[in-house]
């Protein structure tokens, strides 16, 4: 054993082991951020569109949000995109392409894409980025939660207790500063604030419809919006059961009908 050992230690030293960055061993190069014009060129040509068009055109702009906007005028195509996606892979911009394109000139984005883009734009890291985006650059103005009729933040803490443990967190709750036919409340995730139609806040309606409202976007907040497959479900199906247990739910739904009818 101690001849071995000997001969051994003649040996020559190994030399220097040459450490390979994570692209080196993937054998991956390491891409340039795709150019958006020429990706949307791509996706027209592949959906064989056959309206007439003399030049198409997409940048990335600093929206508040995850919004992308397109339009053909005078056979321009123009598309902006949100920069929350510069770093998407081009498998996203072109699913996102395809979307935007088949909306503007009246077809169906196959599954393919929808699924792709949402996949994405559902990651965890994508959402932080995009509530990141809404309260850096957007604003949200909303009157005082104590109203001429119903006071909002009591109103909040109430419901909170009662239906929630006092486990919902919101930093900001209010009346909007315009009346609404339609929308009578509605989360803001980015600015973590709910918004109630300041419809409401009259001495014809009862404080158990406004409880309602309140409660139904506080439900918001406890169940997220989740994507399913291709579709965005915003009232999962344990939203609708916990939304019915508001003890006056049905006369609210009805009432509520009526007021926006």
């Amino acid at each position: 054993m101690k001849g071995s050992c000997e001969r051994r230690s003649m040996r020559a030293a190994p030399p220097p082991i040459k450490m390979r960055t994570d692209a080196e061993q993937l054998g991956l190069p390491f891409l340039p951020t795709p150019d958006l014009s020429e990706v949307f060129r791509r996706v027209f040509s592949r959906l064989r569109i056959k309206s007439p068009v003399v030049s198409i055109g997409a940048r990335f702009h600093p929206f508040a949000g995850l919004r992308s906007t397109i339009r053909v005028r005078d056979g321009a195509v123009k598309a902006r995109v949100s920069d929350v996606l510069t770093e998407a892979s081009p498998l996203v911009l072109e699913a996102l392409a395809e979307i935007l394109l088949a909306r503007v000139f009246h077809r169906r984005p196959s599954r393919e894409a929808r699924e792709c883009y949402l996949a994405y734009t559902f990651r965890p890291a994508i959402r932080s980025r995009i509530d990141a985006a809404r309260r850096e650059r957007g604003s949200k103005r909303l009157l005082p939660a104590r109203g001429h009729h119903h006071d909002l933040e009591e109103i909040f803490h109430q419901l909170n207790d009662r239906f929630f443990d006092g486990e919902i967190a919101t930093s900001r709750i209010g009346w909007s500063h315009h009346h609404s036919r339609r929308i009578l409340g509605h989360y803001d995730s980015g600015h973590a604030a709910i918004i109630i139609n300041r419809k409401l806040d009259s001495p014809s309606v009862p404080r158990y419809l406004v409880e309602y409202v309140v409660y139904h976007e506080m439900l918001h907040i406890r169940f997220p919006v989740e994507r399913r497959g291709q579709r965005r479900v915003v009232h999962s199906r344990e939203f609708r059961e916990a939304e019915k247990k508001f003890p006056q739910y049905e006369l609210a739904c009805r009432q509520l009908k009526q007021l926006c009818g």
